[in-house]
């Protein structure tokens, strides 16, 4: 069994972000701070947001109505000041990449224009353990456009997509998948898979939820045809933040491509000529909607900030190191992962299968007798996510060692 010291030690010459960071006090055990590996359901807040927050409640307080110009930061170009940042968190051109919206409101506004169905081809392809909302929402869509969704969604098993890409391809109107799956923590073969479904003829979208602050991603390289992300789980932008969108630029400025508008769809300098038709721009922008809630926007920004400055690859290198110890450290337990092993194939959740028992129970348990915060999902799956940019080899430790006690006492 590793030690505490042995953590610690590491901690020492591997000491991450930490500091940049808010973390919680511990609600049980014998230490100050929770040993914080929930960041795959809620980041934690940086310190630099209070801050950033209050700058630009100021400017409403001082200027009125004069912010949306006269502001530091001017709020009718608010979303542009994130653009750069988050288009290359995701590997995009800048003009394929908007911050708006939350996650499944932008799947949906997405799959207006890449969602078409037409003759046989009709189905759309999830994965077998899509998160819920993805569920309803591409169920939803198959009944706007007068299909049955039973007939029309085919859920798959991952390792099943390509396969069935290859013989049934010529019936799928889109593939829709989790980038890396919220239960199992799989990250799945992005480029290959976009270029089965393609290759068959379907149009290829992904959700990026727990991907997107997690794994380096590529998106224009790869050439999706469009991607979504959330920003409050591994992106610490708050509970319900705004999210991403990504539109590959061979769709930019196509009038082919369908899409809702509103008043921020048409092109910046003409949008107070009060012009009753749009005049979208040829960028990911033309997907907007409505003007975008600044305070908000302010706390991403701040998030994607901190990305900029450290780099996926150094995350991603020092998560690589963070999960392999901690599998280490399960591997002296009686637990059952179901995240891959291979590195390569995950980010950094690792999932348990537990064996007693229920997994909220013995999350609430890990939580307010040991200090240790982590994620259930009913069944029997604990998940743990040691972030790297703030998780540290010593709540690794602790997370297994409060796991072997509680084990030790259901034997």
């Amino acid at each position: 069994m590793f030690t505490e010291a042995d953590a610690l030690e590491r901690d020492a010459a591997d000491p991450g972000h930490r500091d940049l960071f808010h973390v919680p006090p511990a609600e049980g055990g014998r230490y100050a701070e929770a040993a914080y590996l929930a960041g795959n359901s809620l980041g934690l807040q940086p310190r630099a947001t209070r801050g950033d927050l209050l700058d630009d409640l100021d400017a409403w307080a001082r200027l009125g109505v004069e912010g949306h110009l006269d502001a530091a930061r001017p709020w009718l170009p608010y979303h542009e000041f994130l653009t750069g940042t988050a288009a290359r968190l995701v590997g995009a051109r800048p003009a394929e990449t908007v911050v708006m919206n939350s996650l499944t409101v932008n799947l949906h506004l997405l799959m207006v224009s890449f969602y078409r169905p037409t003759g046989t081809r009709t189905k759309i392809v999830i994965e077998d353990t899509a998160f819920p909302s993805d569920s309803y929402a591409v169920r939803s869509q198959a009944r706007f456009h007068g299909l049955d969704p039973d007939a029309t969604v085919v859920r798959l098993d991952p390792a099943d997509v390509l396969a069935y890409l290859a013989r049934e391809g010529h019936e799928v109107a889109l593939v829709l998948l989790g980038g890396v799956n919220y239960l199992t923590g799989e990250l799945m073969d992005i480029p290959a898979i976009t270029r089965a479904g393609h290759e068959a003829g379907a149009l290829v979208g992904w959700d990026l939820a727990h991907a997107a602050g997690n794994v380096p991603l590529e998106l224009h390289e790869w050439g999706p045809d469009f991607a979504a992300w959330c920003s409050y789980k591994y992106l610490n932008s708050g509970p319900g933040a705004l999210g991403g969108v990504f539109v590959h630029e061979r769709h930019l400025g196509d009038p082919a491509v369908q899409r809702f508008e509103g008043w921020w769809s048409t092109e910046p300098a003409t949008r107070f000529e009060m012009a009753p038709v749009s005049r979208p721009p040829a960028t990911a922008d033309a997907w907007q909607v409505s003007n975008p809630p600044i305070y908000a926007m302010g706390p991403v920004r701040t998030s994607l900030e901190i990305f900029d400055r450290i780099g996926m690859a150094d995350l991603r290198a020092r998560s690589v190191r963070l999960t392999g110890y901690l599998e280490s450290l399960l591997d002296e337990l009686p637990t059952t992962l179901v995240t891959p092993r291979d590195p390569g194939r995950r980010g950094s959740q690792l999932s348990l299968r537990i064996s007693t028992g229920s997994a909220h129970e013995l999350a609430k348990r890990l939580r307010f007798e040991f200090g240790v915060i982590t994620d259930a999902r009913e069944p029997d799956i604990v998940r743990a996510a040691p972030v790297p940019l703030y998780c540290s080899y010593h709540d690794c430790w602790r997370l297994a060692d409060a796991l072997a006690h509680i084990l030790e006492e259901a034997r």
